[in-house]
């Protein structure tokens, strides 16, 4: 039994947002179980970003567009006729959604909207549509409870609403015109995916923790931290990505219970403060130090950032026999080694370090028997 059944080799994939830090992961990896993977999306909006570091365009087709340009999406699906959709083109980043609510909104919402409609009109090639929102579409009272699926969805900021309406649009979408019921009709399988605090090298993105971590340390100037004590569950972006392939090769089967919505989660132990991982970031670096910072509060007085927030994973668990591969130590190490060693790396090198981290975390996967490892080796 192959990775995953095999279900992924010489299979049409469109990714969309795979220029950005999670798509490139995505379109590495399927791009070695041996896919035929084609992007679309926006082009990389930083001067340093992963996408570019591994020089992925000559890798795999890569089609630039946006999702809010329906015509367009509807003729690239038309085109390229793909069996597997993973959706991942967002505006990503709760902070940029408070200086930037109608883009957000216009794209987390319309453009999920429109890769919907774009399947419905023109999908008749797709077999699995896979759509990731965020942990943070859920309504969030900083309880330490951990979130089912079934927790209302809710969002007390732009970024978070976003995903939580993108969420209630795919179940209505689900239910009107692809109801899981009667899939043999259809024949399309759509789902939702849920992570958070994805962590991991080549993300490079502006007032997230890890990268303006890696920023003030290569410059040797102290670390600013605008919320220390939240806590968050910090996942590493293979654990995050090996879910997503998980559901997506379970989905093919055309299974009721697979249409649905999912978390993917690290770990309990995961969970720790800002501060307590901003620590662990310089230990493994050598050097650093770090200071609170009031610049949330001073952009405007309804900024917030939730306390506490954390998944419960238990459906995909017991219903996919998916868990997380890395620890928090591991998760973290494996990350501050990617950032190091990359530093002066050509965009060959940077790839083939790239796949070697998916090949040493595969062979982690195997040594506890994750479902999906066995029998295989890591790579082609």
């Amino acid at each position: 039994m192959p990775f995953f059944n095999g279900y992924f080799r010489g299979k049409k994939v469109l990714v969309t947002g795979h220029t950005g830090f999670k798509g490139s992961w995505l379109c590495l990896w399927l791009q070695n179980l041996g896919s035929e993977v084609t992007g679309y999306a926006l082009l990389p909006s930083s001067q340093s970003n992963f996408f570019e570091q591994l020089d992925l365009a000559k890798r795999i087709r890569s089609l630039a567009g946006d999702v809010r340009d329906l015509a367009r999406l509807r003729e690239v699906i038309q085109s390229i006729q793909p069996e597997i959709i993973f959706h991942l083109a967002a505006q990503p980043l709760v902070h940029e959604s408070y200086e930037n609510p109608v883009e957000t909104i216009s794209t987390n919402v319309l453009g999920t909207v429109h890769v919907l409609e774009a399947v419905r009109q023109a999908g008749a090639s797709v077999r699995v549509l896979q759509i990731v929102t965020s942990d943070k579409c859920y309504e969030n009272d900083d309880s330490i409870r951990p979130h089912p699926e079934e927790d209302p969805m809710g969002g007390r900021d732009p970024y978070s609403a976003s995903k939580g309406s993108a969420e209630l649009l795919v179940s209505a979408y689900r239910r009107s015109y692809f109801p899981p019921e009667n899939y043999s009709e259809h024949g399309i399988s759509i789902s939702t995916v849920r992570a958070g605090n994805v962590t991991g090298g080549g993300d490079w993105a502006p007032n997230r923790l890890i990268p303006d971590c890696i920023r003030a340390l290569s410059k040797k100037k102290p670390i600013y931290l605008r919320n220390p004590q939240a806590i968050r569950p910090w996942q590493f972006v293979l654990d995050a990505i090996s879910g997503y392939l998980c559901l997506a090769a379970e989905q093919a089967g055309g299974s009721p219970s697979h249409a649905d919505a999912w978390n993917f989660g690290p770990e309990p132990t995961s969970d720790v403060t800002v501060a307590k991982l901003t620590e662990r970031i310089i230990a493994l670096w050598g050097e650093g130090s770090w200071l609170p910072t009031n610049e949330a509060s001073s952009k405007s007085s309804f900024y917030r950032e939730a306390q506490y927030l954390t998944l419960d994973c238990s459906k995909a668990n017991r219903l996919l026999n998916w868990r997380p591969v890395y620890s928090l130590d591991k998760n973290i190490q494996e990350t501050v080694r990617w950032y190091r060693k990359t530093q002066a790396l050509s965009p060959d090198e940077t790839y083939d370090f790239s796949v070697r981290q998916i090949a040493d975390y595969t062979r982690v996967a195997q040594k506890k028997r994750c479902p999906w490892t066995l029998l295989e080796k890591a790579l082609r």
